[in-house]
């Protein structure tokens, strides 16, 4: 244990002695170039990668906007999502998804049930047998609204 431990120390220190030396060559750089230095770490400073920046914020923003409609919407999963969770507006909902969907994809159904039960107001103080029974229909619920969350994508790519 305590040979890990200073391995463990060894490779930190290594680490933030290399890190160290970065900063120290970039300083160099930037004393020699100017703001010239910046090429050498960038390989198109001066291309479109700012319009890029903004079409993704505006695809992102699009997204957030077809949940928050899709949420608003009659079909059955936005209602029971709407059940579920009573306090957080649809826009507020509709970003967190989206953030969900940036994670691995065998995690998602479990992060999404998490918020769902999260959420729960009107849990009763008595979980024997209901408390399994609520975690299977949250899992349902949060692999349907997956499955709807996947289609909105599809469509609004």
């Amino acid at each position: 244990m305590v040979k890990q431990s200073s391995t463990d120390h060894q490779e930190r220190l290594e680490t933030f002695l290399q890190h160290l030396e970065e900063a120290r060559q970039l300083q160099r750089e930037w004393m020699t170039y100017g703001m010239n230095c910046v090429d050498l770490y960038v390989e198109d400073v001066d291309g479109d990668w700012q319009e890029l920046w903004r079409e993704d914020e505006d695809q992102q923003q699009t997204l957030v906007e077809s949940v928050t409609t899709f949420l608003k919407s009659n079909d059955w999963v936005a209602v029971r999502i709407r059940k579920q969770i009573k306090d957080k507006s649809l826009p507020e909902i509709a970003a967190k998804l989206e953030k969900y969907l940036s994670f691995p994809k065998e995690d998602r159904i479990f992060v999404v049930k998490n918020m769902l039960a999260g959420n729960v107001l009107d849990r009763e103080s008595n979980r024997d047998s209901s408390n399994e029974n609520d975690d299977i229909d949250l899992l349902d619920l949060a692999e349907s609204l997956l499955e709807k969350l996947a289609e909105i994508l599809q469509e609004s790519v």
